[in-house]
């Protein structure tokens, strides 16, 4: 579990600033030598599609995560432990769907910004004015599905009991 948090750390860390920093840490030769560094970023690039592509956040909501507003996801992930009602599980469920429902196609929307800001310097196609106004198009999309996890964030922590956040957050983070 810990390992996974770790992993966690490390995926928000790179999908916050996914923008082109994994990309110019690896440029500058960080992460095991130069070659290394990009096929690190070029692997987090890839989750990245990935994860978000499917509605997910990718740590968009690892603010809340880490500080008692946990997710709907992880919350089914741990149902058992935090011993859930069948009414707090459907309402998790519920959560869930309609948030990968809203993010999805936002989701898909910053997904084709990134591509398009890709293509604008494949193209060699790039000026100032093109890429700032693809960078305004990628922040404007992921600050859409960055909300829509961290609403949903607010709305799971309430139908949760405080024993029930507190045993969250220590089999998620290891305590307090």
């Amino acid at each position: 579990m810990r390992r996974l948090m770790g992993t966690m750390a490390v995926v928000a860390m790179v999908g916050g600033l996914f923008g082109g920093a994994a990309t110019t840490w690896g440029q500058h030769g960080h992460g095991g030598g130069h070659e290394q560094g990009h096929q690190t970023a070029l692997a987090c690039a890839t989750e990245f599609d990935q994860v978000v592509g499917e509605g997910r956040g990718f740590g968009m909501a690892f603010a809340a995560d880490q500080n008692g507003y946990p997710g709907p996801l992880h919350v089914l992930e741990l149902k058992d432990r935090l011993k859930l009602s069948a009414d707090q599980e459907a309402k998790m469920q519920r959560l869930m769907h309609a948030m990968f429902s809203e993010s999805k196609p936002k989701s898909t929307r910053l997904l084709e910004a990134e591509a398009k800001l890709r293509r604008l310097f494949a193209e060699r196609a790039a000026d100032d004015a093109a890429v700032r106004t693809a960078v305004g198009e990628i922040e404007r999309a992921r600050s859409e599905v960055r909300l829509v996890h961290l609403l949903t964030h607010l709305k799971t922590r309430d139908l949760l009991t405080e024993d029930q956040r507190r045993t969250y957050h220590e089999a998620r983070w290891g305590g307090r």
